[in-house]
């Protein structure tokens, strides 16, 4: 019985904190999951200077104020195993965590997750009567699944299509520096992009820059993104 009340007493607790958060700001939300590769082949300075790029994503959002207040930011990555290292926050609230990089390539686990977490935001998004954005899913990885069954992959694959063909997501995908680039096109929609070197920071300011247009825009306004320097197709 002591049991029951306490669960009671955790769950509407996390409820009223739900509430709090959004009555405290009932801006529409931008929501994107950073869906990062953090396998042992991005140890050094790519991992280095990843780390470097999220400091910058949180730098150049703050200076908007209704970007910071509308786009919210959540970090899930992938190795050997998928973890929601950042759950969804507002920019003004993130903290970019420090990463370290270690292990196999989870790739088609960590999509998965990303696409549970946005349906769960979502779902707390109407609960509370919150109106949302098409949520982005932005994958940075340095190269291919590494350590998981074939039909996990293809199974990501196809949820993650049918997400975007129903405009629930936008995915877009990066390929840092020997990533296999033919196989990230059978992932995503939308073209892989090619990180020219480690231009991570470069990125990070478009990332924002990107977000940032669309928290101005109306929800569901198509909206046009700042051209590409950092990156070729």
């Amino acid at each position: 019985m002591d049991y029951n009340i306490t669960q009671n007493v955790m769950i509407d607790t996390f409820n009223l904190d739900e509430v709090v958060e959004f009555a405290e700001n009932p801006e529409p939300r931008c929501p994107c999951v950073l869906l990062l590769d953090t396998s042992g082949s991005m140890q050094g300075d790519r991992i280095e200077s990843l780390n470097q790029g999220l400091l910058s994503l949180k730098d150049e959002l703050v200076k908007n104020t209704l970007a910071s207040r509308r786009v919210e930011v959540a970090i899930v990555t992938f190795d050997s195993h998928v973890n929601v290292v950042q759950d969804f926050v507002t920019a003004d609230q993130f903290n970019p965590p420090i990463l370290t990089a270690q292990g196999l390539t989870n790739m088609g686990s960590g999509i998965h997750k990303a696409l549970d977490i946005i349906q769960e935001r979502k779902y707390q998004y109407r609960k509370n009567g919150i109106a949302y954005y098409r949520p982005w899913i932005f994958m940075i990885t340095d190269g291919e699944p590494q350590g998981e069954l074939d039909h996990l992959i293809q199974q990501a694959a196809q949820r993650l299509q049918e997400n975007e063909a129903n405009k629930k997501v936008a995915f877009f995908t990066v390929g840092v520096e020997n990533a296999n680039m033919s196989f990230l096109s059978q992932i995503a929609v939308r073209s892989p992009l090619k990180l020219k070197g480690l231009n991570f920071i470069e990125m990070f300011v478009w990332l924002s820059a990107s977000m940032s247009a669309v928290s101005h825009s109306q929800v569901n306004e198509q909206v046009a993104l700042p051209p590409i320097g950092w990156g070729s197709v």
